[in-house]
C-alpha cells in the first residue's frame, strides 16, 4: 500500500513487460475515468445556465456568458497550481484529492437552483469552484506521460485527453436527462416564453438541480477507487527546480499552439450552447441549444481519442499545423456565409455543420500537440511532464476567453463577426510557429 513505487523504468523493455505495462494501463484506466466526471463537472455550468431564465432567474446574456465563462477563469488558474504538484505530492494524493474536490461545486449548484432568491454572485462563486474539474488535467495528463514509454505516449495521452473530454459532452447530453429525474428538493416550473411576443408558449415542470446531484455517488465512488489502485512514480522535484521549464522558448511556443488546438475546443464548447441561444433564439422555431451543443465535444473528443493512436504513426507537428488550417478555414466560413450574422434559421444547420467541423480540427490539433510535446522535451522527461501542465493549464483558460469575448461582442454588436475575426489573426500566428519549429524541413525540432 506504499504510495510511491519503488522503481520505475518504461523504457527498460524487460521491466515493462514484467511489471511496469500492467500498473501503467491500471493507472490510465482509472486516471481517465475520473478525468472525464472532471471535465463534466467543469462544464456542466454551461449546460445548466441556459434553463436559469425560465425558472425565474433575471439574469442577463452577458451575465449568462459570465457564469458559462467562470469555470474557464478557475480551471486555468487551477492548472497553474496542478502544473507543480504532481513531482511533489505524487500520483496517489493529488489526483485522489482532486477527485473529492468535485463535491463542492455539485452540491452548492444543485443547493444553489432550488432557490430562485440565490444572488448572481453566488452563481458566479460556484461557477469558480466548477473549475476544480478544469484544473485537474494538469496533473492528470503530466502523470499518465511518467507512466508510458515514448512509443506510446501519444496513444496513452490521446486515449486519457479524448476519452477525458467526452465528459463535456456527457455534461450537456445528461443534463437534459437528468431534467426529469427526481434526486433531492422541489421542482421547478420552467416557462417557454416568445422571444418576440413575450408570450407563454408552454411550462413544464423540472429538477435543475439533478444536473449538479447525479455526480455526488459517482465522484465519491472514485474518490474511494483512486485512493485504492493508485500509485506514484518516483520522479520528484521541488517547486523551485521546477521553474526551470519557463527558460525553454520551447515552452512558450508549445503554450500558444496548445491555445490554438485545446484553448479553441474547450472555448468553442462553453460557448456553444449560449452562441445558439443568442445568434438564433429569437427566430420562430428557435433550436433547443442542448440539443445540439453536445454534440461538439463529442466529435472533438472523438477526433482526440483517433489521432492519438495516428500521431504515434505520423509524427504531432503536421497534423497540428492540419488543424490550424483548418480552424482558419472554419472560420472564415463562419464570417463569410454570414453564420454568425444570421438572418433566418436556414442558416443553422450550415452553422452547427461548420462548428462541428471546427471541433472536429480541434481534436485532431489536442492529440497530435500532446504527442510532439514529450518529443520536444524528449532529452528532460521531468520538464516535458511540465510543460504538459503548463501550456494545459494556458490553454484551460479558453472557456473563460470565449465565453466573454463572445458574450461582449454579441452584446455589443448583436452577432460574433468580430469575434471569428481576431480568432483568425491568432490560428495564422500559432500555425505558422508549428510549422516554422517543428514541422518544415530542417525545422530545430521536428516532432
Amino acid at each position: 500500500m506504499s504510495t510511491w513505487l519503488e522503481k520505475w523504468e518504461p523504457e527498460n523493455e524487460q521491466f515493462w513487460n514484467s511489471t511496469g505495462k500492467k500498473i501503467a494501463w491500471r493507472t490510465l484506466w482509472v486516471t481517465t475515468i475520473s478525468l472525464t466526471f472532471s471535465f463534466a463537472t467543469w462544464f456542466m455550468v454551461s449546460a445548466i445556465v441556459v434553463k436559469l431564465p425560465g425558472i425565474g432567474f433575471k439574469f442577463t446574456t452577458q451575465e449568462l456568458f459570465w457564469l458559462a465563462a467562470m469555470p474557464g477563469l478557475a480551471g486555468g488558474t487551477l492548472r497553474i497550481i496542478h502544473t507543480f504538484l504532481l513531482p511533489i505530492y505524487g500520483t496517489r494524493h493529488v489526483i485522489t484529492f482532486a477527485t473529492f474536490l468535485k463535491l463542492i461545486p455539485c452540491i452548492g449548484l444543485g443547493l444553489a437552483v432550488m432557490n430562485p432568491d440565490t444572488p448572481f454572485w453566488m452563481f458566479m462563486l460556484l461557477a469558480f469552484t466548477a473549475g476544480f474539474g478544469g484544473g485537474d488535467f494538469s496533473s492528470y495528463m503530466p502523470s499518465t506521460n511518467l507512466f508510458f514509454p515514448k512509443r506510446l505516449k501519444g496513444t496513452a495521452l490521446g486515449i486519457q485527453a479524448g476519452i477525458g473530454n467526452f465528459g463535456v459532452s456527457l455534461a450537456q447530453f445528461m443534463t437534459p436527462i437528468m431534467l426529469g429525474v427526481t434526486t433531492y428538493g422541489a421542482s421547478q416550473v420552467f416557462t417557454k416564453i416568445n422571444p418576440k411576443t413575450k408570450e407563454i408558449l408552454a411550462t413544464s415542470e423540472i429538477h435543475l438541480q439533478s444536473a449538479a446531484f447525479w455526480y455526488i455517488p459517482i465522484i465519491i465512488i472514485m474518490t474511494l477507487v483512486c485512493w485504492w489502485w493508485l500509485r506514484s512514480v518516483p520522479i520528484t522535484a521541488s517547486f523551485k527546480e521546477q521553474l526551470d521549464i519557463f527558460k525553454e522558448k520551447h515552452t512558450w511556443f508549445c503554450t500558444i499552439t496548445y491555445l490554438m488546438t485545446f484553448g479553441t475546443f474547450s472555448g468553442l464548447s462553453a460557448a456553444f450552447p449560449l452562441m445558439i441561444k443568442s445568434l438564433y433564439g429569437n427566430f420562430p422555431d428557435a433550436p433547443e441549444p442542448l440539443k445540439y451543443a453536445f454534440f461538439g465535444p463529442l466529435v472533438g473528443s472523438a477526433s482526440r481519442v483517433l489521432f492519438g493512436f495516428i500521431s504515434d504513426k505520423t509524427g504531432g507537428a503536421i497534423l497540428t499545423t492540419l488543424t490550424g488550417v483548418g480552424l482558419i478555414a472554419g472560420s472564415l466560413m463562419m464570417i463569410m456565409m454570414g453564420l454568425v450574422a444570421p438572418t433566418g434559421m436556414e442558416q443553422f444547420p450550415m452553422f452547427v455543420a461548420v462548428m462541428l467541423g471546427m471541433f472536429f480540427f480541434a481534436g485532431i490539433g489536442n492529440a497530435a500537440t500532446f504527442r510532439q510535446y514529450p518529443i520536444i522535451f524528449a532529452h528532460n522527461p521531468r520538464q516535458a511532464s511540465g510543460v504538459i501542465g503548463w501550456t494545459a493549464a494556458v490553454a484551460a483558460y479558453g472557456p473563460f476567453i470565449f465565453s466573454s469575448i463572445i458574450g461582449a461582442v454579441i452584446g455589443a454588436t448583436g452577432n460574433a463577426t468580430n469575434f471569428y475575426s481576431g480568432l483568425i489573426v491568432f490560428l495564422l500566428l500559432a500555425t505558422i510557429i508549428n510549422w516554422w519549429y517543428y514541422n518544415r524541413k530542417g525545422c530545430e525540432r521536428p516532432s
